[in-house]
């Protein structure tokens, strides 16, 4: 009878509500930091409630209920876009300073190159005075061209050198002498063949093309990087990633654990699975990246950028000297071409009035540049290459400097939060991508299923790379938009859609004095034992 009195106590102590371990924990505190985020205290638990109903963090004792939940993960989402978008305007940035500076100084170095035409041209007298717009009109192809109009500069120059030629010519001319258009035009034909201005033309063509080539993609390099940053920054965060984000920086808030900052190990796995679309723009961000310091470096290439400019004008004057000094030759061979080009009785233009008409007591030779301009360009091209190098890494290390914000110290591993409780992390830290993605413990993505708006800025930057790759080779290059159709598969692509999926299993972590489970392991407890005492007795008995 005894025995039954005390079995039947031990059965109603053990079915009392409430915790052996004493009374629930006040979530004062989280209420506190609740409304400190902006949300109403409706709903929010005065003390701690077993938190069956979560859907992202540990279920057990809690201070949130399953709308905190959702309203705390919607949070964590629009930090976190935050704190990317912010990276990605500091980026964005550099690469506008970069933009800025360059376009600066190519722009000064043309109009000086643009205002030292009357100094040295000079000289040339009526054939430079009355031919102002000849000179103005190169400078504005060339600008606009720079400026990415589609200009094909090959033929512009060519057109220059035709109108040039045609222009010494009649001006060479004695003035009684009638030049038709048609004459004159067959003049300007024989610039290939008898080559009026010696090599000038096609070297000076060759240089500019390659300035201007390289300087142009250079630029739309930088404008493209930048558009391409912005886009990217701006994505949305995936369901899945939410639901990493919550557990990783609001689950602690839930089970009293505010003061517990990540795993570092654990936070890299949330955010290389968040950002793992993003990752797959490395390569070829590093390729347009590496390209761009090459175009960079080629500017101080001999003969270099500030040295070209500025000797437009002069190879100019050598081009027009050099036809002067050979007028004779090269009207004889025009006569033999085009004919005689004057009406019957006016003769032709004779040697003695073709040098009288010769100008030119300054020669191109006695141009010196201003010393200081070779140490400007030394200094543009190293501070755009530095800059370009800090930026390779980009793409792998935003997680890391997310984390940076969010985890633990390296000495605090032992004592973080962990997903489940305060412990040691012990899954290993993800690969780069979203290929590496398939076995991520933190993050579930699908990778055959990329986020095609990345897809196609990955695009872009491979066709921008080729660009500067063909503005090295001194390849004339056009910037029509790239296309909206993404063939072939990316680096998180699988083949035919067939990847193989796993997941790892559960981990073992440090226990923690609150019971922590999501599923956790049965227990036998002394309760349960002593309810199974009557029947052990009874079956003695028989």
């Amino acid at each position: 009878m005894r025995l039954c009195v005390l079995l039947c106590a031990v059965v109603g102590l053990c079915a009392a509500p409430g915790s052996v371990s004493g009374a629930d924990r006040s979530c004062g505190d989280l209420r506190q930091f609740y409304t400190g985020k902006g949300f109403t205290l409706e709903g929010v638990p005065l003390s701690e409630i077993s938190g069956e109903q979560l859907r992202m963090c540990p279920q057990g004792p809690t201070c949130c209920t399953i709308t905190m939940e959702g309203n705390l993960a919607s949070l964590s989402a629009q930090e976190t876009e935050g704190l990317i978008r912010e990276a990605g305007r500091s980026l964005q940035a550099t690469f506008n300073n970069l933009h800025r500076s360059f376009d600066t100084y190519f722009t000064e170095l043309h109009g000086q190159s643009e205002r030292l035409l009357q100094e040295v041209l000079s000289p040339l007298g009526p054939l430079y005075s009355q031919n102002t717009r000849l000179f103005a009109e190169l400078y504005a192809d060339l600008r606009q061209y720079y400026r990415g109009s589609a200009l094909h500069l090959d033929e512009n120059l060519s057109e220059f050198w035709s109108q040039l030629l045609e222009r010494t010519f009649k001006a060479s001319a004695l003035t009684e002498v009638n030049l038709s258009e048609d004459y004159l035009e067959c003049v300007a034909k024989q610039q290939e063949t008898l080559r009026p201005f010696g090599d000038i033309p096609r070297d000076m063509k060759t240089k500019v093309i390659r300035s201007f080539v390289t300087a142009r993609s250079f630029v739309q390099g930088l404008l493209v990087s930048s558009d391409v940053i912005k886009k990217v920054s701006q994505v949305s965060l995936a369901e899945e990633c939410t639901k990493a984000l919550m557990k990783l920086v609001y689950c602690p808030h839930c089970r009293g654990l505010a003061s517990v900052q990540p795993c570092s190990n654990y936070c890299s796995n949330v955010m290389k699975g968040c950002l793992a679309n993003q990752a797959d723009l490395n390569p070829v961000w590093q390729e347009l990246i590496d390209t761009m310091i090459q175009v960079a470096s080629s500017f101080s290439t001999e003969p270099s950028l500030d040295v070209v400019l500025s000797s437009i004008p002069i190879r100019i004057y050598e081009a027009v000297h050099y036809l002067q000094q050979n007028m004779d030759t090269f009207t004889a061979k025009v006569f033999q071409t085009c004919g005689s080009p004057g009406e019957p009785g006016t003769g032709t233009p004779n040697a003695h009035e073709q040098k009288k008409k010769k100008s030119g007591s300054l020669t191109a030779f006695e141009y010196k540049p201003s010393p200081t301009a070779g140490l400007r360009l030394e200094i543009q091209v190293s501070d755009l290459s530095s800059k370009l190098r800090d930026m390779r890494q980009y793409w792998v290390q935003l997680p890391v400097a997310l984390c940076s914000k969010l985890a633990a110290e390296s000495n605090s591993q032992d004592n973080c939060w962990n997903g489940m409780t305060k412990a040691r992390y012990l899954p290993g830290v993800m690969g780069d991508g979203l290929a590496n993605q398939i076995n991520n413990p933190e993050v579930d993505l699908d990778i055959t299923k990329p986020i095609m708006k990345i897809r196609q800025q990955i695009m872009e930057l491979k066709i921008m790379s080729n660009r500067l790759k063909d503005a090295l080779e001194g390849n004339d290059v056009d910037f029509q938009d790239a296309s909206e159709d993404i063939s072939g598969s990316g680096s998180g692509m699988c083949l035919s859609g067939q990847c193989a999926r796993s997941r790892p299993g559960l981990y073992a972590y440090a226990p923690e004095t609150k019971p922590v489970g999501g599923a956790p392991t049965p227990r036998i407890g002394v309760c349960d034992l002593l309810l199974l005492l009557p029947v052990t007795v009874l079956l003695l008995q028989r």
